[in-house]
């Protein structure tokens, strides 16, 4: 392939994932245009590079429209599926499955021939092995997630993981195993590094190391990891494929020195040996992505240090990027595949024209030189990714780099080739155990001196931009040093110094967290921090708000409308990783903390906002646990924020006798069910904006469509956590209130006026009765 070709065919390659992302009417008749363009004129070239464009389009677009439909949520269907992947937690296992067959055991609903993947929760099942076949029988639903600011993208990550529905298996009828698994090289590794005598970490490390099992390592492993900047250090990568090639290389090289002294050097077949070797290593490992990214680039740079007809480095940069996303195009939005490339491109930047260091001392100053600059532009990719920083990173990959790779991953490596003499392969593997172990101390003493830290949104792209320049006035060349210094000095000068946002005195920051089936709102003032709930715990033990903020955040309020899963489950994950200094919730509420009691009439002000509780009153007998709910009424200037928890209609007539003007917004009470929001406090109240609390696609049906329609005949405004993902509220400026959403309308249909959500109750499932409890379900 001739060196002009690499970066058109990159750039085709991204183009195409851009039509297939995006795929509008305008943008596919463009297409067409263009190849009959190319047709007429007889446009080799741009006929080969538009369809490249086709290619990647239609294997995204494929992925997409492979879904599951939405008219198949909550319904059983027949899956016959191979077993690609099974992970335990928490009493539960997790099945990525390769579908081969799907039908839906209703008639009359809408095929599912287009599934290809699919992620099952299963609780008290059969046991499944890896690469097994069976027919099951599953509940789905198409992928969701909750959207929060800040927090892990769980959709992002179904989507790129190239996973069209998620849900759990039913029991009925009964799972059969229609396949034993095939004969796995790398099963049998696992299991054959099972019955060795190691220690858990070890194992667990060795695992990851040199099998890609990255899924063994437990999430104590990932906060260590994490945390000290080393997670590129376990997952397969190009540091440990090239070993494997260099290794190979070097070995071939040197017998072909010993079979033909005076013509070694022009000598092919060691870098073909090279090269097979990378392949076989990323193939054992599973050649999953992070493992099919690093085996490319390996490939591509074993081409390049040839030198036979080879490409230079930046355009074998972009050949190894067209050929990655050629091959897999969702690649386009895994993190890793640009953090690679990024650090690559630096690389090239830093060593370009430069000349070949010299011996021990040499190589040793070359890797700390590129080590500090890699690290700046890679914590500030990192941080744009992933909302973290580790301070630690530079100084630990120092040690951790070599380490691992001079010394633990070639014993580990030994340790298998030498399998076939037990003494010898234990001998390794100790050493690589005893390396492992003094490596996690020095990672543990390291990160409690500087742990990781997660800023504040809005101070990431000015940090990242700021370490993006460091990075750049180290690395490009001709800049006099002093320059590079006095830069620096002030890019770090201007990182401590940047503001963090906060609420104006009389203005309140509110937010209506994405928590699925339950309820979590905070509220923020200048000085003061409250939590209205902590949603829910799910059945596999999963917290939401256990994914919304860093660990030892402090709350001044804690009001726990009432002991409901879906409003109090997140207790558990509050007091393990947060501190709180007063509890409220109803008198006689049984919760696992202390609480004070919150009455109607009682009152706080915080920085010009005030706080009210309307409900309940001192004497709850005879009251449900619903109608004992908490409700709050915070105002701040003009605005009024109440959220009634989950009283019903009666309780609601009981205390709009205190409200005496209209609400600004209203949290639906009991998620827009249709036992609360009575026409009376719609007349009463006439909110301006309304949020439903509710999960998507959830099988209580909220909001009710009997509510929707009172809240639109009122001319409210509606908004729900299902559709819109978290909302974001700045009450208390002469202004309307300002209401964002995590899910902007701009990115999907439906908004009328004010950018509100045209909303809709959800469709009636037939045959499956709504129930009428609202315990958190199981995601």
């Amino acid at each position: 392939m001739r060196q002009g070709w690499a970066m058109p065919l990159a750039l085709a390659s991204l183009a195409g994932v851009a039509t297939g992302a995006l795929a509008t009417t305008a943008l596919l008749q463009g297409l067409g245009v263009a190849a009959l363009w190319c047709l007429v004129w007889r446009r080799g070239r741009e006929s080969l590079l538009l369809v490249v464009v086709m290619l990647v389009a239609v294997r995204i677009l494929l992925v997409a429209g492979g879904e599951l439909a939405p008219g198949l949520s909550r319904q059983d269907v027949r899956l016959d599926a191979r077993v690609l992947d099974v992970s335990s937690q928490a009493g539960m296992a997790r099945l990525d499955l390769s579908v081969d067959a799907c039908r839906p055991l209703t008639p009359g609903l809408p095929d599912c021939d287009a599934l290809a993947r699919v992620r099952l929760s299963v609780y008290r099942g059969p046991d499944i092995q890896v690469g097994e076949r069976w027919r099951l029988t599953a509940r789905l639903r198409p992928p969701s997630g909750a959207a929060n600011p800040g927090t892990f993208d769980y959709r992002g990550w179904l989507w790129r993981e190239g996973i069209q529905a998620t849900g759990y298996l039913r029991q009925s009828p009964a799972p059969r195993r229609l396949a034993e698994a095939d004969v796995s090289v790398r099963r049998l590794a696992l299991a054959h590094l099972d019955e060795q005598e190691l220690a858990p970490r070890p194992s667990r490390w060795l695992a990851a190391l040199t099998l890609g099992a990255e899924r063994r390592l437990e999430t104590r492993d990932w906060e260590l990891l994490n945390a000290s900047g080393t997670t590129h250090l376990v997952v397969i990568s190009g540091l440990h494929i090239g070993l494997v090639a260099a290794f190979a290389l070097g070995l071939s090289r040197l017998l072909a020195r010993c079979l033909m002294p005076g013509r070694w050097r022009m000598a092919i077949w060691p870098w073909w040996s090279a090269g097979m070797a990378a392949a076989g290593y990323a193939v054992l490992a599973g050649l999953e992505a992070p493992a099919m990214r690093a085996l490319v680039m390996a490939l591509v740079g074993l081409w390049v240090a040839s030198g036979r007809h080879a490409p230079g480095a930046w355009q074998a940069w972009w050949l190894a990027l067209a050929l990655i996303l050629l091959l897999d195009p969702l690649s386009a939005w895994r993190p890793g595949l640009w953090l690679s490339f990024l650090a690559v491109a630096l690389l090239i930047l830093i060593w370009q024209g430069r000349s070949r260091p010299r011996g021990v001392r040499g190589w040793c100053l070359a890797l700390i030189r590129t080590q500090w600059l890699l690290a700046p532009l890679m914590a500030a990719a990192v941080l744009l990714a992933f909302g973290r920083l580790a301070p630690a990173a530079p100084l630990v990959n120092l040690i951790a780099v070599p380490l691992v790779s001079a010394l633990m991953v070639p014993l580990g490596l030994a340790g298998w080739l030498l399998a076939w003499v037990p003494p010898l392969s234990m001998a390794c593997w100790t050493l690589f155990a005893g390396l492992a172990q003094g490596l996690a101390s020095v990672l543990e003493a390291v990160v409690a001196q500087l742990p990781l830290w997660q800023p504040s949104p809005e101070q990431r792209w000015p940090l990242a931009i700021g370490l993006g320049l460091v990075s750049a006035l180290w690395a490009l060349p001709g800049l006099d040093r002093r320059w590079r210094a006095v830069g620096t000095l002030l890019l770090v000068a201007g990182s401590a110094w940047l503001p963090v946002v906060e609420p104006e005195r009389g203005t309140l920051w509110a937010r209506v967290y994405d928590v699925g089936q339950g309820q979590l709102v905070e509220l923020r003032t200048t000085h003061y921090r409250a939590l209205v709930d902590t949603g829910p715990r799910f059945g596999s033990g999963f917290m939401p708000l256990e994914t919304l903020w860093a660990p030892g955040q402090a709350f001044d309020d804690v009001i726990v409308s009432h002991g409901d899963q879906d409003h109090a489950g997140g207790l558990a994950a509050l007091e393990a990783e947060h501190d709180v200094d007063r509890y409220l919730a109803p008198p006689g509420e049984t919760l696992p903390v202390t609480a004070d009691a919150c009455r109607a009439g009682r009152a706080w002000q915080r920085d010009g906002v005030e706080f009210r509780f309307l409900w309940p009153p001192p004497r709850v007998g005879g009251l449900s646990s619903n109608d004992r709910s908490c409700v709050l009424l915070v105002t701040a200037g003009p605005h009024r924020l109440l959220i009634p928890g989950d009283v019903g209609r009666r309780v609601e007539r009981s205390f709009l006798g205190a409200l005496t003007e209209p609400v600004t917004v209203l949290v639906a009470g009991h998620h827009g069910s249709r036992t609360s929001s009575g026409p009376a406090l719609v007349r009463r109240l006439a909110p301006g904006s309304v949020i439903f609390s509710a999960a998507r696609g959830s099988r209580f049906g909220h909001p009710a469509s009997e509510v929707v329609r009172r809240f639109r005949l009122a001319g409210s405004c509606l908004w729900s956590t299902a559709q819109d993902g978290a909302l974001t509220l700045r009450l208390g400026e002469r202004d309307d209130p300002d209401i964002s959403a995590a899910r902007p309308l701009s990115w999907r249909p439906g908004g009328v006026g004010r950018d509100c959500l045209a909303l809709e109750s959800p469709a009636s499932i037939p045959g499956l009765p709504v129930p009428t409890s609202t315990e958190a379900e199981t995601p």
